[in-house]
């Protein structure tokens, strides 16, 4: 149900954005999530548990698989789709597409699932925080060998913005964890609303710039079409891919679990972080941000789904191990 609530909440910012698109004009708005984003990623550091991570680590087959699919096999598919606009790689709805494909797992949503299905939850925790560590160089990259002649990116200049915004905070919050991680971990969920108060605002400022310079005018409802039918054939690709490699791998049902759940999941808010980071105040940034909102409310329904089917499966095997002895 919080989850919902969040999603909802986006959505009725993008209602909101639609008919009052004046807030970055009454509200300093940009500077309000730039201090957001930056407590976002300074208690990402704070809550990051070094033995969770520690005890992860030696999963190591799980993880090479998690994080390809996150960064290797993700953009790699959305290239695929190239041919289905007619503007290539120019067209800015392939290049939403292509940044969402790009992006981290989420942390807090990979690890309640794979918790809820009874998977292993170590492999989760440090993949999740992994995927996360890694996306803040690897999102860019992705962008800047692809994207740096079509989009008015420069490499150098968002590299030294990601490094203040985020690289800068997660370095504090490692740095002063010795001292109130218990702390923040402990309030986690309080400390929570202010990064979900800060994407929400993100999605409102992106849409509202979206909406007054009517950049959606342009795109057509077939292209939309297209955009949530490959977001959607993303996702089950991907999820039913990883069961198949799991099971040629050998995996355990509980690390397979872990690694279908981390392995499709995107994360929102390195996505609205990024978007504000990289394309600053850009028309096109609410249009950037479809497809993993998109994608965000599908992974969430269909992990949730997923979940409870495996963990009936968890629990009957336990059962039969049980029985066997």
């Amino acid at each position: 149900m919080k989850f919902n609530g969040f999603i909802a909440a986006i959505f009725l910012a993008i209602i909101v954005a639609y008919f009052i698109p004046q807030g970055n004009e009454i509200l300093p708005l940009k500077t309000i999530t730039d201090i957001g984003i930056g407590f976002i990623f300074f208690f990402y550091g704070l809550k990051l548990s070094p033995a969770e991570f520690k005890l992860g680590l030696l999963n190591y087959k799980s993880h090479i698989v998690i994080q390809l699919t996150t960064f290797v096999v993700f953009p790699l598919l959305a290239l695929l789709f190239i041919p289905l606009f007619k503007e290539g790689i120019d067209s800015e709805i392939w290049i939403a597409i292509f940044f969402f494909a790009t992006l981290p797992s989420t942390v807090s949503s990979s690890v309640v699932m794979v918790a809820i299905a009874q998977g292993n939850l170590p492999t989760a925790i440090f993949n999740a925080s992994l995927s996360g560590l890694i996306g803040i160089f690897a999102t860019p990259l992705w962008l800047g060998i692809l994207l740096q002649n079509t989009i008015n990116f420069e490499f150098e200049d968002v590299i030294i913005k990601l490094f203040l915004q985020i690289v800068l905070p997660l370095i504090l919050g490692l740095f002063f964890q010795k001292f109130i991680g218990d702390f923040a971990r402990k309030h986690g969920k309080k400390l929570g609303f202010i990064d979900k108060t800060t994407i929400i605002l993100i999605i409102y400022s992106s849409f509202s710039n979206s909406f007054t310079s009517n950049i959606f005018n342009a795109v057509s409802p077939l292209d939309l079409l297209k955009l949530f039918g490959i977001v959607v054939l993303l996702f089950f690709t991907i999820y039913f891919g990883l069961s198949l490699l799991c099971n040629v791998l050998g995996f355990d049902l509980k690390d397979k679990i872990a690694t279908q759940f981390c392995g499709t999941k995107k994360s929102l808010v390195h996505g609205s972080v990024m978007v504000k980071v990289i394309f600053g105040s850009a028309a096109s940034t609410g249009l950037l941000l479809l497809p993993i909102m998109l994608y965000h409310s599908l992974q969430l329904l269909a992990i949730a789904y997923f979940a409870e089917n495996y963990q009936k499966k968890v629990i009957a095997n336990e059962d039969e191990i049980v029985r066997n002895r």
